[in-house]
């Protein structure tokens, strides 16, 4: 198992921290780096600053949202650093959800989530591949464009730069059963929100047909430090944020996935708390347990042992959230 810096998105501002944190990684042999984008700061700037800044470690977004922007626009991107780093690219894609879509990004969130997600894809790979024009005739994407609003005039086109690297790997941030399972078919690779190795069983379906050498990349937060209950704080905000705000009542793929993970009715309360504005409350409601077993917190000791438990599942890349330079040498430790 391959361990992964995750810097995920900004906050109010730029972390200063963050070159230097993925330097350390480097350093310390971490095998990526990966960015993030939400509804302010983009996913690709702030992993090219790292890539001039580093030198072997691995470049991945987990994730870009696809509505920020066209498939041939994301993979101008990616062709893009992948040059400039020399090869270092990974691509990690993610759907979001209707609010996000229909609320920042100002589209329609697409009816067949899965078709939308596959023309997406196509698309990229047309790219890369150059192998000729990019034409797909899709229900969402359509190269060239041939709606009833378009001049007629559009022509396929392919990419005047040439790729680096045609297999560029592309990974998906799937949350639905069908959705995962989709994503063994058509990716390189699967970026997981929650994981947990005690609950390997409900992905077991979706991951029944996995290829050689697919990546399975979950994200944990960890943190070495000697009160587990106050080092799994920022896991229950982040739960909170993400089961209570990231979505609509009747749509939260973020919460839906928390009761299939054995937490139906503790999901169903954050959002009741998040949404009436009594976010202290929806953050306190999180379970520590589920909050636990998706993290790896504590003294050096404990997380030895359970780190462990993801060692011995399909995991192939932790992506680790991880504060500050000391938990990154105790995990390569660890892990080495």
């Amino acid at each position: 198992m391959r361990l992964g810096l995750a810097l995920g998105y900004w906050g109010r501002g730029p972390d200063p921290g963050h070159v230097d944190l993925a330097q350390e990684a480097e350093r310390l042999g971490y095998d990526s780096v990966w960015t993030a984008e939400a509804w302010g700061s983009d996913a690709f700037t702030p992993l090219t600053w790292i890539a001039a800044r580093t030198s072997r470690i691995k470049l991945g977004t987990a994730v870009a949202q696809m509505a920020a922007r066209s498939p041939v626009t994301t993979a101008m991107h990616a062709l893009t650093l992948d040059h400039l780093s020399g090869g270092r690219m990974m691509l990690g894609l993610g759907l979001s959800g209707p609010q996000v879509v229909e609320g920042w990004y100002g589209r329609p969130f697409p009816k067949s989530p899965l078709t939308a997600t596959r023309e997406y894809v196509e698309v990229i790979r047309q790219v890369l591949r150059r192998e000729g024009p990019v034409e797909v005739a899709g229900r969402f994407h359509s190269h060239p464009y041939d709606g009833p609003d378009g001049t007629g005039l559009g022509k396929a086109l392919k990419p005047i730069t040439h790729p680096l690297r045609a297999d560029l790997p592309v990974l998906l941030g799937a949350e639905g059963p069908k959705n995962i399972a989709q994503t063994t078919r058509i990716a390189d690779g699967w970026l997981p929100l929650y994981w947990s190795p005690l609950r390997t069983d409900v992905y077991e379906a979706s991951l029944a047909d996995v290829p050689e050498r697919f990546l399975i990349a979950p994200m944990a937060r960890a943190e070495v430090c000697d009160d587990v209950a106050e080092g799994l704080l920022p896991v229950k905000a982040m739960l909170g944020f993400y089961i209570g705000g990231m979505g609509h009542s009747a749509r939260n793929f973020h919460a839906d996935l928390m009761a299939r993970m054995g937490y139906e009715a503790e999901a169903r309360r954050i959002q009741e708390l998040f949404l009436a504005g009594r976010r202290e409350e929806a953050v306190l409601a999180v379970p520590d347990a589920f909050a636990d077993e998706i993290s790896l917190i504590g003294p050096r000791a404990r997380i030895a042992e359970r780190l462990e438990l993801w060692r011995k599942g399909p995991v192939t890349d932790l992506l680790v959230l991880a504060p500050d330079p000391h938990t990154l040498r105790v995990l390569a430790e660890l892990n080495s």
